[in-house]
């Protein structure tokens, strides 16, 4: 049952990623008081640290994000694969009770649900590329 509760907070994340992205003119706290107005208070701290920590450290997994995306832009990635790749990679260097082999499946099977079919296999060369730089540190 907690795999399943876990699943659906990474989920709850991934759509408050997805939905920032159409609210940039909003702060991260704004985008979150008007997902929890429509979506009610999450269960536990998991989907607020984790959305607030994605938001604070942007810039630092975009620029690991772009490392290994072959030259595409962050900017060029359609907003599920940004969205579901950034929580990834925050996941893989921040939550230490989640493995990066399971937040890598994880984003793939978002990714498979709200994304074009095209985008796994990109998806999944990035995250595995960021693992591998992640597992030489």
């Amino acid at each position: 049952m907690a795999q399943q509760s876990r699943k659906m907070q990474r989920e709850a994340v991934f759509s408050l990623l997805f939905e920032r992205d159409f609210r940039r003119d909003e702060t991260p706290e704004e985008v979150f008081a008007t997902w929890c107005e429509q979506n009610g208070e999450p269960e536990g701290n998991y989907v607020k640290d984790t959305f607030f920590g994605v938001c604070e450290k942007q810039d630092e997994i975009d620029a690991t994000i772009e490392r290994h995306s072959n030259g595409w832009k962050v900017a060029r990635l359609t907003r599920v694969s940004r969205a579901v790749i950034r929580l990834c990679v925050y996941e893989m260097a921040n939550a230490k009770d989640v493995p990066a082999t399971v937040a890598i499946n994880e984003a793939i099977e978002l990714s498979k649900k709200y994304d074009d079919e095209k985008a796994r296999s990109f998806v999944n060369g990035v995250l595995n590329g960021i693992k591998a730089e992640y597992d030489a540190k």
